[in-house]
């Protein structure tokens, strides 16, 4: 139980600049290879503008992060002992490279099936021990309030059945949620049927305890992009100085670019015939996937895109958000576990091909994501 003690941010506000910037990161376990990847051509791209010490975090008025994005969140904006990021962009994909197959080791060989579905039936899938032992070396005491910028983080309280939302913004407000980052990624992190819940208590300056009992932040927002909206919002709302004189509305205010993990829309792996005969195990494990949290994480994360990019567009500020995604995974690569040299290789690639691919927004008659005539590359949106 950690005793936490709040402090003075050191965070230029948004007033700063003309633009309060939010990027947000997907939930998708070993697929956070993909954002990984886009985020380091980004600040590749900034490195050249402000010098090879430019970090994400010294650009971003919010990093918003659900379950593997809010590791990457957590990874781009806590503090080394210089009190700059801890990880360059271009390291993490190498910690997911390096420590996928321990996190989620791989059950080889004719019984492999066999032995996932009898883990199913008395436990999640792996036990969490490496990645919680991974992660708390990595990021150690640090605390909330200590990023090098604000931060938001969705987790889902499995006992009070609510989202739980780790804001930096909120904070000073309630200072029982100034947990250590560790503790607050593990949560996010904590997928059902893949790994367990987590529960930790943490205690304020006043010595208030409270309990946390927590999920992955993916079945409330798997993509956090409107979390992190709604944060800076409510602090226009609240008349919060650093904002002055921007309005709650004033959308062409906002940048927002939203990076995802893929999908598999294209494949159409499930039909209503199929689903019609799956038992409570067949919902569970489905090849390689498991599809109870496939619709979960997909609804949520294209609910909260379908909301954004309309109000958007209705406020005339469409090209102030930048969705990149992709829809076009197939078998394991749409996994978030498969941990093969192979896959996690080929997941490289797809990131990187996913830069030269043209900008797209999502067509709700479609239901899949639809090129802007004349729009240039992801590539070319993230240089602009």
């Amino acid at each position: 139980m950690e005793k936490v003690v709040a402090s003075p941010r050191q965070i230029q506000p948004p007033t700063y600049g003309n633009l309060i910037t939010i990027l947000s990161i997907d939930g998708g376990g070993i697929r956070g290879i993909i954002p990984a990847t886009i985020l380091t051509y980004l600040e590749s791209q900034l490195q050249e503008l402000d010098g090879e010490d430019a970090r994400l975090a010294d650009f971003f008025d919010v990093i918003a992060g659900t379950s593997t994005g809010g590791l990457i969140t957590a990874m781009l904006t806590a503090p080394n002992e210089n009190n700059r990021p801890l990880f360059a962009a271009k390291d993490i994909k190498n910690f997911y490279l390096e420590h996928s197959p321990k996190i989620f080791p791989q059950e080889r060989g004719p019984f492999g099936s066999i032995i996932n579905m009898l883990k199913l039936s008395t436990g999640p899938k792996y036990n969490g021990k490496y990645l919680h032992g991974i992660i708390r070396e990595k990021l150690g005491e640090t605390l909330l309030h200590q990023t090098l910028t604000n931060v938001v983080i969705p987790t889902f309280d499995i006992k009070h059945l609510q989202p739980t939302i780790f804001s930096t913004y909120e904070v000073q407000k309630s200072p029982y949620l100034n947990a250590r980052l560790s503790d607050i990624c593990i949560s996010t992190s904590a997928a059902p049927t893949y790994l367990p819940a987590y529960n930790f208590k943490n205690q304020d300056s006043e010595g208030n305890v409270k309990e946390f009992n927590l999920i992955d932040g993916g079945v409330a927002a798997n993509n956090p992009a409107l979390v992190a909206i709604s944060q800076v919002t409510k602090q226009i709302f609240h008349e919060n100085p650093d904002f002055f004189p921007i309005k709650p509305m004033d959308y062409d205010r906002f940048l927002v670019i939203s990076i995802g993990t893929g999908s598999a829309k294209v494949e159409k792996k499930y039909n209503a015939k199929m689903a019609a005969k799956w038992s409570v195990l067949g919902w569970l494990l489905h090849g390689s996937s498991t599809p109870l949290v496939d619709v979960f994480t997909q609804a949520s994360a294209d609910m909260i895109d379908f909301h954004i990019s309309i109000v958007f567009q209705a406020l005339h500020s469409e090209d102030n958000y930048l969705l990149i995604q992709e829809d076009t995974l197939t078998g394991t690569d749409a996994s978030v576990d498969v941990s093969t040299k192979e896959n996690l290789e080929k997941l490289v690639k797809i990131g990187e091909s996913v830069l030269k691919k043209p900008i797209s927004k999502v067509n709700l008659e479609i239901n899949l994501s639809k090129p802007i005539e004349n729009g240039g590359t992801n590539e070319d949106a993230l240089k602009k």
